[in-house]
């Protein structure tokens, strides 16, 4: 599994704090149908597991779970971390990078699906 999606090591690190923070036991993604596009990431600080989630640990120890039903949008998924300086604010946000889009929509919030 942990081939087929990947998160770097900023995205791992922020994930943790973000763990510690609320006290979760790991990192959910999954799909949701929504936006001008089709579909949305639904990332999510978990605290119990869900028995239909696929799991697996990434290299440096971070429980991630991923919705069964939306595996096969997900295969390929890359997870990164940035934070940016716009307007003389500081925005910090996951990236999703998927093999799978093929399309965005003008705001980046969602996703298509050929």
């Amino acid at each position: 599994m942990t081939q087929m999606m990947t998160f770097s090591d900023a995205a791992c690190g922020y994930i943790k704090k973000m763990l510690e923070k609320e006290q979760g036991i790991g990192f959910r993604i999954s799909v949701k149908k929504t936006g001008c596009s089709g579909y949305s990431y639904l990332p999510a600080i978990v605290a119990k597991v869900n028995p239909i989630d696929i799991h697996f640990e990434t290299e440096n120890g971070l429980k991630i779970f991923v919705d069964a039903t939306w595996l096969h949008l997900l295969q390929g998924l890359q997870v990164d971390y940035v934070e940016e300086e716009k307007s003389g604010l500081k925005q910090k946000r996951l990236i999703f990078t998927n093999p799978n889009e093929s399309s965005r929509c003008g705001c980046g919030e969602s996703f298509h699906v050929e």
